[in-house]
């Protein structure tokens, strides 16, 4: 897929909000908004960010991924910051007491997708550094999103629970490869690489390689299979045609070399 047709595709789907229930570091928030960024989601609400808002460290801590913090919006109550979605998770790696539907980040994202394709605005709730979400806040959620780390340590850092939950999202609404950093040679013909493998299996025989004579039938085979595999341009069947040639003929240099020892040696 092109990349404007990539492009289109992932903003087809009105992204889920993603709110901060009592958020402590300026840091923290904007590495949020970073990740935000970077996988396409914009609207940002912060519910009683601990040393309030707006804090030029959170600006410095996205590297340029100012738009979330330009457009964040801060409430003082969580129940005003999610009032206007329809579905809602909550993410957290302690359920506690409630009793609502588990999901993975995979899981949720379908979920989210499904729902924004019907026009329903959706939204994901991180809780805050010290202690995540309380059990009346993940109340308002319609499930919980738990991520499958390892049970030994499953404290994740806030920007990395949002990258998690927000990639997948991404993964979710479309089914294109992401584009291509750049648009490569097409491979070479067959004609080019059989050029090649005759021209490096003549060199090969030459030097004696093929040995024992009846191997030689299967080792040109895994030789050919190989080269095949790795799917040569023009450019690079001919750049390695060029290193055959330069190794036969430093090899040829060096038979020269002592052929001539060899002759100065003999008694006249």
């Amino acid at each position: 897929m092109a990349r404007t047709a990539y492009t289109a595709a992932m903003t087809e789907l009105a992204p889920p909000v993603v709110i901060l229930n009592e958020p402590q570091l300026a840091e923290n928030i904007g590495s949020v908004a970073r990740v935000m960024a970077n996988f396409g989601l914009a609207d940002l609400r912060l519910v009683r960010p601990r040393d309030g808002w707006p804090q030029d460290r959170a600006w410095a801590s996205a590297s340029g991924a100012n738009w979330p913090l330009d457009g964040a919006k801060v409430f003082e109550r969580l129940e005003d910051a999610v009032a206007d979605l329809r579905l809602l998770y909550a993410t957290t790696a302690r359920p506690r007491e409630t009793q609502l539907p588990v999901l993975t980040p995979r899981e949720a994202a379908a979920e989210l997708n499904a729902a924004a394709a019907q026009g329903l605005a959706t939204g994901l709730l991180y809780g805050g550094e010290r202690a995540g979400l309380e059990t009346n806040d993940i109340a308002l959620s319609q499930g919980i999103v738990t991520i499958p780390i390892d049970p030994r340590f499953h404290s994740l850092n806030l920007a990395q629970a949002v990258a998690l939950t927000a990639y997948e999202w991404r993964t979710t609404v479309t089914n294109a490869p992401p584009p291509k950093f750049r648009e490569g040679d097409p491979p070479a013909d067959q004609a080019m690489m059989i050029g090649l493998y005759e021209h490096l299996e003549g060199e090969l025989e030459a030097a004696g390689f093929f040995h024992p004579p009846e191997k030689k039938a299967s080792m040109v085979r895994n030789l050919r299979v190989a080269l095949s595999r790795a799917r040569f341009t023009d450019q690079e069947a001919r750049t390695f045609r060029g290193v055959i040639t330069a190794l036969s003929r430093g090899r040829g240099k060096v038979l020269e070399k002592l052929a001539a020892k060899r002759k100065g040696d003999d008694p006249a």
